[in-house]
């Protein structure tokens, strides 16, 4: 399969994407709407999103839904998103992972402090979608520092008394995916927000001032544009540059 005259086969394929979904509350704002609007109109855009991005032969799709840092938000904004959340994966995603049996959700994060009704809808839809070979792996109540302090403390508690990389890896939330090729954010900001720390140290990163919820397929398509015109070098140089040193 080709994305935009690429290859999937060529070394700079691309086929992790993480998303940072900023701007729901501003974007309800500029309309004269309580912020929740907001986050009810991102959340109307995800299943067009990733079905577009699976269609261009992405397989791990990674987004950022709430952080550990969210619960600072007021309560009644706390309140409704966790219902939201609730409502989303009980009505949308359950609906997707009966009907496609190519889609796999996974929900990555500290779930002890969600409620035992998300907790457990979590927890459904894992099992339900296990073993699919397209990954969304949703990011509620996450943290990337809480992700590696979580990895090193199950590492050492398994009995590894010295880390590796290679060790930690295996304790990430994301284990079971690449980590990004591409990191999007929406909403204009240039910070990563405690979003995939570990994961992240190679990405190739975008940032667009559009608002989440008007993200479009056309803004996706104009990202993955820009990123096959990367020189992702890993550190190394170019082969040219590397054959004149």
């Amino acid at each position: 399969m080709k994305i935009f005259g690429k290859d999937k086969s060529e070394e700079k394929k691309l086929d992790s994407v993480a998303i940072i979904m900023d701007g729901n509350g501003r974007w309800a704002k500029a309309r004269g709407l309580d912020r929740t609007m907001g986050h009810k109109a991102g959340a109307k855009i995800v299943q067009g999103i990733l079905e577009h991005l699976r269609d261009l032969g992405i397989h791990h799709v990674t987004l950022y839904a709430f952080s550990t840092e969210n619960w600072k938000r007021p309560k009644r904004e706390v309140d409704m998103l966790m219902e939201l959340f609730y409502q989303y994966l009980d009505t949308v995603v359950l609906k997707i992972v009966k009907e496609d049996e190519s889609f796999c959700m996974r929900i990555i994060g500290d779930k002890q402090r969600l409620s035992e009704k998300l907790r457990n809808k979590c927890i459904e839809i894992e099992e339900l979608s296990a073993g699919r070979p397209f990954i969304c792996n949703l990011a509620l109540n996450y943290g990337g520092r809480d992700d590696i302090v979580n990895a090193a403390n199950s590492a050492i508690n398994d009995g590894h008394t010295e880390l590796t990389e290679e060790i930690l890896s295996r304790y990430i939330y994301t284990s079971s995916s690449p980590d990004p090729d591409l990191v999007i954010r929406t909403g204009g900001d240039f910070r990563i927000s405690n979003f995939l720390l570990w994961q992240i140290a190679y990405s190739e990163f975008i940032v667009l001032d559009t608002l989440w919820p008007d993200l479009t397929n056309e803004d996706i398509d104009r990202c993955i544009e820009h990123f096959y015109k990367r020189n992702r070098r890993f550190g190394g140089l170019d082969p040219e540059e590397t054959n004149k040193a």
